[in-house]
Order: structure tokens, then C-alpha cells, then sequence
């Protein structure tokens, strides 16, 4: 079953127009930056007693005096100087970044990633802050998203499934808005409209908005696979060959092979290349 939409389809189309767009393991070198400035601030507040976050920081009436810095570096502010709270949290940005780009693609990625960046400029220069967390915790709901059912480990003890954890992070915010005021919600909402956009065809789907239909391609995949197997056990060679590396189900046999659905004919893909690779058309 499919479903279609516009924004994704925009979103898609210019991904896989442009599929060399962005930093590969952005979110490795965010998490790095994060862990520098904060284990360097650590370091200055104790021996000097100064903070190189206050200058990193987003700040609009800063910033609307010259110190424009303030629109990129924020992005390497942490939100805790805690050594454990640091290290923890950088890891999370990591595991949950490299986990989106294996999944999205790095191009689809790091538009989400400058698309999330700018819609909080946008809403800081109003506000007068903003705060990199929110784009950080939209990783991990765009994963709860299309993983709901996945186990994690919460406090590395407890196994909880990813969407009770995404409502979880979702209530905590809706605390501190109760608690500090609605602000925390206006400082939430960028990364919110970020997020709605690019899970859009999810939610479309899921609210019906947009009826599923059948992908008439979806049974020839089946048969494909069926050809495969036989062809496979016929001449005792490999069943499934990326299009895009040559790996083969030989070369690796834990390797996840799939067919495209975007590309006309029965092209198979590695795991690395299915969400990462120019789509072949006839036309």
C-alpha cells in the first residue's frame, strides 16, 4: 500500500535531484561541536570563572548589533554543562542522527537539519532565543514515528517502546510550558513545524487526509522475487545484487536487499543504497 503526497513529493524529488546535498554524519560532528564547547566551558568556569556559552548563544538583540555569529553557533550550544548530562545527550544527537540518515538518505537529512535550523532563526529573531534542543528531540520523534513499536532501553535498563518514549518527551514539554510559562512552547514550535512537514505523508495517511491505494507494482515485486529465488536455485548464483555497489546476497548474507518502488522496472538495492541512490526512469 502507497500513499502520496505533495510535500513529500517535493522534498523527495529534490533529494534525489540532488543526492550529493549535505554533510555526510552531520549530526557525529554536531555532537562533537556540542561536547567541545561544553567540556571547554566547564573548564573556563572553573579556572577562570567565564563562560564561552554566553557568546555562543542565540541571542536577537545580539545579534541585531552585529554579532551575527549568534545564527550559527547556537547550534553547538549544549543544553546541560553536567559532564554525565553532556556526554549523554551528545550521544543521543549522534545515535539518533546517524540512525535518521541511514533511514533518509543524507541529502533528505540535512535539509531537515538547515530546514529546522532556519525555521528556529525565524522564530528566535521573534522571540528573542531559541534553543537547538527542540531540533535535537525531533530526531527522536521522527524515529518514534516510523518506528513506534521499536524497543529502547530507557536509563540503559528499562526496555520502553520508542512511541511511549515520543509521548513522554511530548508531556514533559507541555509541563515546563505549565510550569515557566507558554514560551516553551513558542521556543518548541519551529522545530514542531519542521517535523509536521517532513512526516507529513504519515500523518496525512494516519488522520485521513489521504486514502491509501494499491501500488500496482507491488505484486510484480513479488513475482520478481519469486523469478529470483528460482533463478537463484537454478544456476546456485546469487538472489538479490544491489544496482547501485554490486553487493549480492553472496558477497554478504546479512545484508537487507529491497526493491524501489520509484524506479521503473525491478531494481534491487542494498540497505545502504534503497533510501540513498538516483531513481532510474525510462523517460
Amino acid at each position: 500500500m502507497i500513499y502520496r503526497n505533495d510535500h513529500y513529493g517535493i522534498i523527495d524529488r529534490f533529494c534525489t535531484k540532488h543526492s550529493r546535498f549535505g554533510i555526510p554524519n552531520l549530526a557525529m560532528y554536531v555532537a562533537i561541536g556540542q561536547a567541545a564547547v561544553g567540556l571547554v566551558d566547564l573548564v573556563m568556569g572553573l579556572l577562570l570563572k567565564r563562560h564561552i556559552i554566553t557568546a555562543l548563544m542565540f541571542y536577537s538583540p545580539y545579534i541585531l548589533r552585529g554579532e551575527v555569529w549568534r545564527l550559527f553557533t547556537f547550534i553547538f550550544v549544549p543544553t546541560s554543562t553536567n559532564p554525565f548530562y553532556l556526554l549523554l545527550s551528545c550521544y543521543v544527537i549522534f545515535w539518533t542522527g546517524q540512525m535518521l540518515e541511514r533511514e533518509w538518505g543524507t541529502a533528505k537529512f540535512n535539509l531537515f537539519y538547515l530546514c529546522g535550523v532556519l525555521w528556529s532563526i525565524v522564530g528566535g529573531m521573534f522571540l528573542g532565543s531559541i534553543s537547538i534542543y527542540y531540533i535535537h528531540l525531533s530526531f527522536f520523534l521522527v524515529i518514534a514515528t516510523m518506528y513506534s513499536e521499536m524497543q529502547v532501553l530507557f536509563m540503559l535498563v528499562v526496555p520502553v517502546k520508542m512511541k511511549w518514549l515520543a509521548l513522554l518527551d511530548v508531556a514533559l514539554i507541555l509541563l515546563n510550558a505549565l510550569e515557566q510559562g507558554w514560551v516553551v512552547i513558542l521556543l518548541a514550535i519551529p522545530s514542531f513545524i519542521n517535523y509536521f512537514i517532513f512526516t507529513w505523508s504519515f500523518w496525512s495517511m494516519k488522520l485521513g487526509f489521504v486514502r491509501r491505494r494499491a501500488d500496482p507494482q507491488v505484486i510484480n515485486f513479488k513475482r520478481a522475487k519469486r523469478q529470483a529465488e528460482k533463478k537463484a536455485r537454478e544456476t546456485g548464483g546469487y538472489m538479490h545484487k544491489c544496482a547501485v555497489c554490486g553487493l549480492t546476497d553472496q558477497d554478504d548474507p546479512n545484508m537487507e536487499f529491497r526493491y524501489c518502488s520509484k524506479c521503473d522496472g525491478y531494481y534491487c538495492y542494498c540497505a545502504n543504497h534503497i533510501n540513498n541512490h538516483i531513481h532510474i526512469r525510462n523517460d
